[in-house]
């Protein structure tokens, strides 16, 4: 449940953002609140680009608004976000345990994997192979295995000049390059220097080619180096690796295989069928319920099969305005509600003024020969198509209904969603490489999309960001360009997310940093704002040293239309702790806090929230000791002395006391805090101890701790040292 989307409740901070399995609480402590300023309330958005949180309201019901799979563990989708988003793959810094976990998941072994371990001995392979083939999945497990399973792995972006990098991280183990740019080919001394530097750092490199008989033949002949070919094990093999890694119950995967038909599986995996494909089939079927899959729309659903369709697909939709408004419409925004969906294809199409009609307008009613036979539609019709038909003329479906919240109300939303996966995508891309003028009147569409939501900004920005892509050439960024300096907050947003899909090209990624870094340091305050919006999503969930980089550059303080930069930089920070870099953002808010002015400004500001916003992370390292431990109590006792920060720091310990009612391990974390407090009384950690004591809840946690501590100071005497936890004895 999230904190941002309930009305205040006076003093009483929220439950946490989850809870262990098993576990009761309070129904009053669940929707308790904090009482944050606005700006909070505004930047409490979950992960990069996964925009707000939301609460269903549902009394005495059962409500799943996503998938439940994985034994005990609960994954429910956001409402608006594709069913099957890939996860955010590092391609700048370090490899996240969780991808390499993914990595190893049902991962089956090629033929050739121990020639690639083989070549890896020399300190660098060169992996090659087709999108989708599994070379990334490949490349990580060989690092993995070769460096004695280490999961010190980091990655580097496509652009990177090998020539001049050098490893300055001594802890990691191996390196993987997604892609290299023609524009900076390798030579034999680079190649003998990569080496040489890898070899002392005690790491590999394996880089990621695609596959190109030519390129390969100069490889081998120029550098010396012996490529090997990413060839996928047969798809039937692929399958049951990741079938019994989605599925671990051999009994429930039994009872799976036998709802599935032999012939339409053998029919399904094909020779030619890639690995990612495979994969989709998996999820559709491990994601079936007890009953097994349902085997009449299975084929329908796998996203594989939408590519060839959408000819067909156009083609009858030729002489169908309204069909052909609805169907791009709903390739933009799939997964939003169907209002949403119809008015921005009406929009369209009263902005194609005729260009979605298959014949020419009338020329005049006196029957003239310039008048059209036969009957036309008039585009001021409100009744011309039902909903239920325009799903059907472009296959799509609408969900049932569900109560979602934001700070003020409640609304009902049914998403529009296609049958077939990534049909959306599809049909964007075939029709912006297929129709020259169509794409000039889909930016127009797309430039003026209304509002100030995020919810729009972000699938608007990511078929931009495809579309840079598709389009390619000198001026691919250019509509993105336009979108970052523009005063509408709506469209920085867009440009933000749109550079973070275009990144996902490493012929873009090159340019798309270079704007960045010129943006941050000599933009405009709107450039600034973009830049840190950008290193909010994808983007920065990828590189997060980068991102951290820009936002220090972008903050300039809080004044003026610097607030905007400011809030940006918050949120950002933000969906970088819930991207998982705790670690990196924890020592840049540190170093920010011993900075003066703006710097320290923002450490300050931004510390509390992210307290509350994982908490057992920062629990964790108060427990067992380790690099964050004085860390976190240093930057605790700096946001309780600032009169800034004091309020909301103190509310979120007072929550963590609430939290730690009825969890014996989240008592001893908040009892060694409030010991190492309690060391050294300055006013701010008087002024908590005194909140503590006066709770109403008697039984809060900590608050023996927080008595002693006052009774000490008013008879002037130290506080002894006496703590029972891990912090205190390391101390």
């Amino acid at each position: 449940m999230s904190a941002a989307e309930l009305p205040p409740v006076e003093e009483r901070p929220p439950g946490p953002a989850t809870h262990d399995a098993g576990g009761s609480e309070d129904p009053d402590e669940a929707d308790a609140f904090i009482e944050f300023d606005e700006d909070f309330l505004d930047l409490s958005g979950g992960p990069a680009g996964a925009g707000r949180p939301y609460v269903i309201y549902a009394p005495h019901g059962n409500i799943n608004t996503g998938s439940v799979h994985g034994d005990q563990h609960v994954e429910n989708a956001d409402g608006r976000t594709a069913r099957d988003s890939p996860r955010v793959e590092a391609h700048e810094g370090p490899i996240s345990a969780l991808e390499l976990l993914d990595a190893q998941a049902g991962f089956a072994e090629p033929e050739w994997l121990p020639t690639a371990l083989a070549e890896l001995d020399s300190g660098l392979l060169f992996l090659v192979g087709e999108p989708g083939t599994g070379r990334r999945t490949a490349a990580l497990n060989l690092l993995y295995r070769h460096s004695g399973h280490s999961m010190n792995l980091r990655a580097l972006d496509g652009d990177e000049d090998l020539s001049r990098w050098r490893p300055t991280h001594t802890g990691a183990r191996g390196y993987l390059v997604h892609g290299l740019l023609p524009t900076r080919p390798l030579g034999p001394a680079v190649i003998a220097n990569l080496r040489r530097l890898l070899s002392e750092a005690g790491a590999r490199m394996v880089i990621v080619l695609p596959y190109d008989p030519e390129h390969l033949r100069r490889l081998s002949r120029d550098l010396h180096v012996s490529p090997v070919r990413c060839q996928p094990p047969a798809p039937r093999a692929v399958f049951e690796a990741r079938l019994t890694a989605a599925v671990p119950e051999a009994n429930r995967r039994a009872r799976l295989l036998e709802r599935l038909d032999a012939g339409l599986l053998d029919e399904l995996l094909t020779p030619e069928l890639v690995p990612a494909q495979v994969a989709e089939l998996v999820t559709t079927v491990s994601r079936a319920d007890e009953d097994g899959p349902d085997l009449s729309d299975l084929r329908e659903r796998l996203s594989f099969l939408a590519e060839g369709e959408v000819p067909d697909l156009l083609s009858r939709l030729r002489d169908d305005p309204d069909g052909l408004a609805f169907l791009l419409a709903t390739s933009v925004f799939e997964g939003l509600d169907h209002r949403v969906v119809r008015e921005e294809a009406d929009r369209l199409r009263g902005l194609a003024d005729g260009r979605l009609d298959s014949a020419l307008p009338e020329s005049g009613d006196d029957g003239g020969p310039g008048r059209r036979e036969g009957p036309r539609p008039n585009p001021r019709f409100v009744f011309r198509r039902s909903l239920d038909d325009l799903l059907h003329t472009i296959r799509a479906e609408c969900a049932p209904p569900v109560v979602l919240a934001n700070t003020v109300y409640s609304y009902t939303v049914e998403a529009v969603r296609f049958t077939r996966h990534r049909q959306a995508e599809a049909v964007l891309r075939h029709v912006w490489r297929q129709y020259g003028e169509l794409s000039a009147l889909l930016t127009e569409w797309m430039d003026t999309v209304p509002g100030t939501e995020r919810e729009l900004a972000e699938p608007v920005g990511r078929v931009m960001g495809m579309a840079a892509s598709w389009g390619g050439g000198r001026r691919a960024l250019w509509h993105i360009r336009q979108l970052a300096t523009s005063e509408r907050a709506q469209s920085r947003s867009t440009a933000a997310f749109a550079l973070g899909i275009a990144a996902n090209d490493p012929v873009l990624a090159g340019e798309i940093k270079y704007l960045l870094n010129d943006w941050s340091g000599r933009g405009s305050w709107r450039t600034r704002s973009t830049v840190a919006e950008a290193c909010g999503t994808d983007f920065g969930a990828a590189r997060p040293e980068l991102a951290l980089a820009l936002l220090r550059r972008c903050h300039r303080g809080d004044d003026g239309d610097e607030r905007h930069v400011a809030k940006a930089v918050q949120h950002s920070l933000r969906a970088l702790i819930a991207a998982g870099n705790q670690p990196a953002v924890l020592r840049q808010l540190a170093d920010w806090a011993d900075r003066e002015g703006p710097d320290a400004d923002l450490a300050l500001q931004v510390f509390p929230r992210v307290l509350w916003q994982d908490p057992t992370w920062f629990q964790e390292q108060l427990l067992t000791v380790g690099e964050f431990t004085e860390t976190v109590v240093h930057l605790v006792r700096r946001t309780l002395n600032d009169d800034r920060s004091f309020d909301a720091t103190c509310h979120v310990l007072i929550g963590w006391c609430r939290l730690a009612l009825a969890d014996e391990w989240r008592r001893a974390a908040v009892e060694t805090l409030l010991s190492a407090l309690a060391q050294e009384m300055r006013h701010g950690e008087l002024r908590l101890f005194v909140e503590i004591d006066r709770n109403e809840d008697r039984d809060l946690a900590g608050r023996p701790i927080a008595r002693q501590a006052l009774q000490a100071w008013r008879r002037g005497e130290s506080q002894p040292h006496q703590p029972t936890h891990a912090y205190g004895e390391a101390r």
